[in-house]
């Protein structure tokens, strides 16, 4: 057993924490990506999330939805960081949405969610960011995480960069090759190629540079609130380290006198 640790250990080591590639969950490989935010002090891009907003809505929007994202978190501090006359002018544009009360689709309204995915087969994006391992290290003991993060971000750049062209057909479904799975394939044909969206701030909409975009904007629509919880996070772990030395300073104070009683008899 000792000898199974110690050689998954100097794995982890000799793959080291900041190379650009480690084992995916599923036994495929997932590109470390830099994201802005992470680490303890990391903070989303509110230029990256917009970039990312805009292949989601342009290219997967056809296909997948974030039914669990209301569309007026997109002007919420910490987020892409548009205005609210935007988000209105966004929704509008964008989405329609049924209307119970209408019996009829209208236009989204902020106060909307953004819509479900219109293929039953293609899953909802809202929280895949969160749910999708992307890096567990060596004989799964779940070392990485501990360097590099969950990886779902990671994930889901690595699908969408990782088709290599090849397909096949089984049982009447066309397969993909795609190397962040540990079968290879995939029924999703590349959604990305490269140039599919021309982005506002004049960005090279690469194939890479989209698929980091998008997966920066997956990220937050998974955990918008993730920079007020590391705030939160950092202002407790300086509340505690404060009142642990304040507990220190009063436990010797108090004992001090019993601790040396002897001496001050003596004296």
């Amino acid at each position: 057993m000792l000898k199974k640790l110690a050689l998954s250990a100097a794995l982890v080591l000799t793959t080291g924490t900041t190379g650009g590639v480690a084992l995916a969950s599923e036994g495929g490989h997932t590109e470390d990506i830099a994201f802005s935010f992470e680490g303890p002090f990391g903070t989303y891009d509110p230029v990256q999330l917009q970039r990312g907003l805009k292949v989601y809505t342009e290219v997967c929007a056809s296909c997948h939805g974030l039914k669990y994202v209301p569309i007026r978190t997109l002007a919420d501090p910490g987020g892409p960081g548009y205005s609210e006359d935007e988000v209105r002018a966004y929704a509008k544009e964008n989405f329609e949405v049924f209307d119970p009360d209408l019996d009829d689709t209208r236009p989204a309204k902020p106060s909307d969610h953004f819509p479900p995915s219109n293929d039953p087969n293609a899953p909802d994006l809202s929280l895949m960011a969160k749910a999708r391992k992307g890096f567990e290290g060596p004989h799964g003991l779940l070392i990485n995480p501990l360097f590099k993060g969950i990886g779902g971000p990671e994930h889901i750049y690595s699908i969408l960069t990782g088709f290599t062209g090849e397909e096949k057909e089984v049982a009447g479904t066309t397969f993909y090759e795609n190397t962040a799975f540990s079968t290879g394939w995939i029924s999703m044909p590349p959604p990305l190629a490269g140039e599919d969206v021309e982005y506002d701030d004049g960005t090279p909409a690469t194939l890479e540079q989209e698929a980091e975009d998008v997966a920066a904007f997956l990220m937050w629509a998974a955990e918008p609130k993730m920079m007020a919880r590391k705030r939160a996070g950092f202002m407790a772990v300086l509340m505690l380290s404060l009142l642990s030395v304040l507990l220190y300073l009063t436990n010797k104070k108090l004992w001090y006198p019993i601790k040396h009683r002897g001496k001050q008899a003596n004296l």
